[in-house]
């Protein structure tokens, strides 16, 4: 395979504005800074630097409508406390069709694109997750 993502690319009609919601909620640092275009990407050094796409924020000239078609899953190790942050930095709650059982919880950002923020790993999930980068790593 000769394809990798490079970024995920996310319209809006005020790329410095939404790029500093999200630079704000991921900490993430800004290595690309246009009026027409903004890019985040991981903090240099850190696990997700070369891994995780970067954002880019590019100007848009048509308003967004309907649910989004793509969107980010967000794993906190306290979801409480990251969705009471990320209300205060300007998100909103979301419906996007919840029964109020889901593990999960919808927010939208200030241009209204919707994002979930998942309950936190247990301790036996983290458990195997090590385990597997660890055989991942060793073979």
């Amino acid at each position: 395979m000769t394809l990798s993502i490079q970024c995920l690319v996310i319209d809006t009609h005020d790329p410095d504005r939404l790029a500093s919601f999200w630079q704000a909620a991921l900490g993430w640092r800004r290595t690309y800074d246009k009026p027409h275009e903004v890019v985040l990407e991981p903090p240099l050094g850190s696990p997700q630097d070369g891994v995780a796409p970067d954002l880019l924020f590019g100007l848009a000239e048509v308003e967004k409508s309907g649910k989004n078609r793509l969107h980010l899953d967000l794993r906190p190790t306290d979801r409480d406390a990251e969705v009471a942050r990320l209300l205060e930095l300007g998100a909103t709650h979301a419906g996007v069709g919840q029964t109020g059982e889901e593990s999960w919880v919808v927010l939208a950002d200030p241009d209204g694109n919707e994002f979930c923020v998942l309950r936190p790993f247990t301790d036996d999930e983290l458990a195997q997750i090590a385990a597997e980068a660890e055989a991942k790593a060793t073979s």
